[in-house]
């Protein structure tokens, strides 16, 4: 597979046509693959939602909008007839139908695929004519509807040609010709794909839709370094940061000819920590897994002193929670599942010599340094407040290109993750984290953490039609888990964008940036 690479400064390509009309953008990180089933990121779902379209998308407040499904009805319990967009064409000409539907359906329910789960929520569909496609689900999916977001559509004759029917295996850093090629519906084309030092788009003139911008064509760079990417938007040599550093918001402001634009994201960052072997794979402790005993767990919570990481480190942008679940609707705005267990070091440190470890123990914390915010420093933070308590943690922190592949081979033993997305229903979390690994489920749930009493409840939870009783099934699963404390929560971001004056972004809750609403001004 073709490779590019980058030599000398990191900022010698942001000299890119500076049209009024170009967006140049960046942030610290680079998408994942264009391979749109074959990684479960964000960055990289919304560059490659740009490119590929699904059936149902969100608005600007996050409701639904019919996109390539103009319209869908639940027919029969466990039946669903979903009626397509007419008149659609892949950027390459080929028509949009049914198949190319089935098609996605089937190849994103693949091993190698990372939307599994949610391909497999959409049960089996079948064609009833070119625009008409049923959904047969095996059970009734109380939250179909949102479902059918997560699912981008390719066309069927482009992958068969190029040999890419199959997601390629990102945890086994396999490649094919969809991971650095693209052919979606969408309002924008891949023109070329550089990884980790460009990626470049243009418009797509025979797009379905209307575009509420002006932009011909879109420039991303990757920035690593928090300085250069804030130094390239003040000089003007980029249009927009998607991830400005909470250090530099403040500056940011009152900066000439740049702009700062605020909102709360719809995410949650969390403390995970393997649960199910029996000897750490990265510890002191041998023959022995002190993160199997809930009191090591509740020490290591309430050692975190939340209040400070959010007035000095994330300079007062951020949540602090008690709840798991990306957004508050998702535990229905629940303060009991909202409240975070108390700070209290002392407790802290008597619940660790109860169960045995008076001393403390050594552990490695696995963590990106480019994924969310501040998230190296995070795990710095975290490791100075364990050690108060003895806990010696090794923050061994990398870029997501190497992260995320080595959580998905559960080669960790404590982890630093973040969950959100456009849906605010608890059952996007449940499903791919609290649920126990298997085929269909527990696909992110890194920690192997297996609860009898959780799984009946997301497994009812997910097929309950009743919106009362499946209410209830929600809040007893998420209380179950904070008494557990199976994960460790921390807060859910607060997301500052920054922008030159000259250009108008629309913020959405889930950090989506959507191309074809911005305008760049001359």
């Amino acid at each position: 597979m073709r490779r590019w690479f980058v030599v000398g400064s990191l900022v010698v390509s942001l000299a890119a046509s500076a049209s009024a009309q170009t967006l140049r953008w960046s942030s610290q990180g680079d998408p994942q693959t264009m391979d749109p089933h074959s990684q479960n990121e964000s960055l990289t779902n919304q560059m490659n939602g740009q490119v590929y379209e699904t059936l149902v998308n969100r608005g600007k407040a996050l409701e639904l909008v019919p996109v390539l499904a103009t319209e869908w009805k639940q027919v029969a319990p466990t039946r669903w007839r979903v009626k397509l967009r007419p008149n659609v064409k892949f950027h390459d000409g080929a028509p949009f139908t049914a198949d190319d539907v089935i098609f996605s359906v089937q190849r994103a329910k693949a091993g190698t695929s990372d939307i599994g789960a949610y391909a497999a929520a959409l049960g089996t569909p079948k064609k009833i004519d070119a625009l008409t496609v049923e959904f047969e689900l095996a059970q009734v999916n109380p939250v179909f509807e949102q479902h059918l977001t997560t699912l981008p559509i390719m066309n069927r004759a482009w992958a068969e040609k190029n040999k890419a029917t199959e997601p390629a295996n990102f945890k086994g850093k396999s490649e094919n010709y969809a991971s650095f090629h693209a052919n979606g519906t969408g309002p924008f084309m891949l023109v070329s794909r550089q990884p980790d030092v460009k990626t470049t788009y243009k418009r797509n003139p025979a797009w379905w839709g209307t575009f509420e911008g002006n932009v011909q064509e879109v420039v991303y760079t990757p920035i690593a370094s928090d300085a250069t990417r804030t130094a390239a938007l003040i000089s003007g040599e980029i249009d927009f940061v998607l991830d400005p550093v909470p250090q530099d918001v403040q500056r940011l402001r009152t900066t000439s000819g740049v702009k700062v634009i605020d909102g709360p994201e719809n995410r949650l960052l969390f403390i995970g920590m393997d649960q199910s072997r029996d000897q750490l794979l990265y510890s002191s402790v041998k023959a022995k897994n002190p993160f199997k005993d809930v009191r090591v767990r509740r020490a290591l919570y309430q050692a975190i002193d939340i209040e400070a990481i959010k007035s000095r480190l994330m300079r007062g942008q951020s949540l602090p929670t008690g709840g798991i679940t990306p957004s508050p609707l998702g535990a229905y705005n629940d303060p009991e599942i909202e409240r975070r267990l108390p700070y209290d070091l002392e407790a802290a440190k008597k619940l660790l010599a109860d169960a045995g470890y008076p001393a403390g123990f050594e552990v490695t914390l696995d963590c990106p340094n480019n994924r969310y915010i501040n998230d190296e420093e995070i795990c710095q933070t975290l490791a100075a407040m364990w050690a108060r308590l003895g806990v010696k943690v090794r923050v061994n922190a990398m870029p997501r290109s190497l992260y995320f592949p080595k959580l998905q081979k559960q080669d960790t033993s404590m982890y630093l993750l973040g969950w959100g997305g456009s849906i605010t229903d608890a059952e996007t979390l449940i499903t791919p984290i609290l649920r126990s690994r298997s085929d269909t489920t527990g696909s992110w749930n890194f920690g192997g953490v297996k609860d009898e009493k959780i799984d009946e409840l997301a497994a009812a939870s997910s097929r309950e039609p009743d919106p009362k009783k499946r209410e209830q099934l929600i809040r007893e699963l998420l209380k179950r888990h904070n008494e557990q404390v199976l994960h460790l929560p921390l807060h859910r971001q607060v997301i500052p964008w920054a922008a030159r004056s000259n250009v108008t972004v629309v913020h959405r809750a889930d950090n989506w940036l959507e191309w074809s609403w911005v305008k760049v001004a001359k």
